[in-house]
């Protein structure tokens, strides 16, 4: 090792020699040694790049950059995989919004407009050469003449004129605030849609309607179904008629506040009566002693009862919370139940004015339709949950829980409910104008036909022809179905 430190010694010394040198370590000689040069090659002052860089994320600067220096391309290595959207230059999440003034009102004209009549003006054109330019519905747009949300093309309505009649010291002809207008109807003109149908007793040969156009109508049910007569006596719609049991006379109850009795044979309107409230069931008792006597269901809650040889009110049953829709006879005649808009069933006996039976459960609705079953066991109650509940017509009134029959839309209609006359079948319409009809065992929906246009509201199963529905609706129809 010393020999070698000797020769790069006597080597650096500098011998000079013609022939290359050779260094000999340990007395073996191992190569030639070439010049080394200790002092590369630098770039002189004036290639040095001697401008400054700016960091392209400051938002300051402390001098006067020159134009070279604010345009220089940036330095440092790229992302390979950024798209070239990504490397677009952008001060918000979606790109890169240039600072302008928008007016808010021409702005929300537009966007209104637009979501209005579907056209708006193109915004990317100056308002110069954005007249008539729309993007969007442009037929929508040259139709209304591009008119805005806040222009109308229609002249405003002329305000409307009230009956004279302000001079408060005019007593009996001021008016005030309750005044009409000069141009305001008053008069309607009644709908010819059907609201009950009635057959006549025993024979079922005859068919009773009542509308409401007010009238009420004698049909034959058999050979050319002709309009026997019409009944003219009424001012408003007719809400219930009954038969008495021989069918010469039957009672009227109408939205006119008036009952009234018909001779069915001569159609004279024999009396009225009225305690000013609405009745909106009418029936006779149906013992033959008793056919003098007839009770209504009226709208201040109250079950009246009239004679009709004196004309005047011999009982009151006074104990529902709502307006008295139903009244049914039961047990022989000897009671009748009620329903009412208070959702309760209440049994009466005849002729005394507290009931003696009250049902009323948290889950029972409104029963406008009530209908005794031929053998007069069971009552059917059409029910505003859409279904028909059928209850118990003797002693205790209980529900039968294995009897309900659902299927059907009739929530805010009283649509009637029948029994076929063996008792084999239960029919009802329906909201759509549907005749619906469930098996009586089974409480399956048995068939389903599209009886009228508008509300099915009675459906009455002929007593002799087992075969028969009639149905009538609110399209101003009745129908014999076979």
């Amino acid at each position: 090792m010393v020999a070698a430190m000797e020769a790069l010694t006597s080597y650096g010394s500098g011998s000079e020699s013609d022939s290359e040198d050779e260094v000999v370590v340990g007395g073996m000689a191992i190569g030639s040694l070439l010049p080394v040069d200790s002092a590369p090659e630098v770039a002189v002052k004036e290639d040095v790049e001697t401008g400054t860089h700016l960091d392209p994320s400051l938002k300051e600067v402390q001098f006067n950059p020159t134009y070279d220096t604010m345009f220089a391309p940036e330095f440092g290595p790229e992302n390979p995989f950024r798209t070239r959207q990504m490397a677009a230059p952008r001060n918000m999440l979606s790109g890169y919004a240039e600072p302008t003034h928008i007016n808010d009102f021409m702005f929300e004209q537009q966007r209104r407009t637009f979501a209005t009549y579907g056209y708006a003006l193109d915004p990317s054109l100056d308002s110069q050469q954005s007249v008539n330019k729309y993007i969007g519905s442009v037929e929508e747009a040259e139709k209304n003449q591009g008119l805005t949300v806040f222009e109308s093309g229609q002249k405003k309505a002329e305000k409307r004129r009230k009956v004279k009649g302000m001079d408060a010291s005019n007593i009996d002809g001021f008016l005030g605030p309750w005044a009409k207008y000069v141009d305001e109807k008053d008069v309607a003109k009644p709908s010819e849609g059907v609201s009950a149908v009635r057959l006549l007793p025993v024979s079922g040969h005859l068919l009773l309607s009542c509308s409401m156009d007010c009238k009420i109508k004698l049909w034959e049910v058999y050979q050319e179904r002709r309009c026997l007569r019409t009944f003219i006596g009424h001012n408003k719609a007719v809400r219930d008629i009954c038969f008495n049991n021989v069918g010469t006379q039957f009672l009227s109850a109408a939205y006119d506040r008036y009952l009234k009795l018909w001779d069915a044979e001569t159609g004279q309107c024999i009396t009225k009566f009225t305690n000013r409230k609405v009745p909106y069931c009418v029936k006779f008792n149906p013992d033959e002693d008793k056919q003098n006597l007839f009770v209504a269901g009226m709208s201040d809650k109250k079950i009246v009862q009239w004679d009709i040889r004196s004309g005047e009110i011999v009982q009151e049953y006074d104990r529902h919370l709502g307006a008295v829709n139903t009244i049914t006879f039961v047990d022989e005649n000897r009671r009748f139940v009620s329903t009412s808009d208070d959702k309760s069933l209440r049994v009466w006996e005849w002729d005394i004015p507290v009931d003696f039976k009250y049902i009323a459960e948290p889950s029972m609705h409104s029963m406008p339709a009530v209908t005794l079953s031929p053998n007069g066991k069971w009552l059917a109650c059409q029910s505003m949950d859409n279904q028909i509940l059928i209850f118990g017509a003797q002693n205790r009134f209980r529900l039968n829980k294995k009897k309900i029959f659902k299927g059907h839309m009739v929530a805010g209609y009283a649509c009637q409910v029948d029994f076929s006359p063996e008792m084999s079948y239960v029919v009802s319409g329906d909201a759509d104008g549907k005749l619906n009809i469930w098996d009586w065992k089974t409480t399956k929906l048995y068939s389903r036909l599209k009886a009228h246009d508008k509300v099915c509201i009675g459906a009455v199963w002929h007593p002799h022809e087992t075969s028969k529905v009639i149905t009538c609706g609110w399209d101003g129809l009745i129908k014999l179905w076979d």
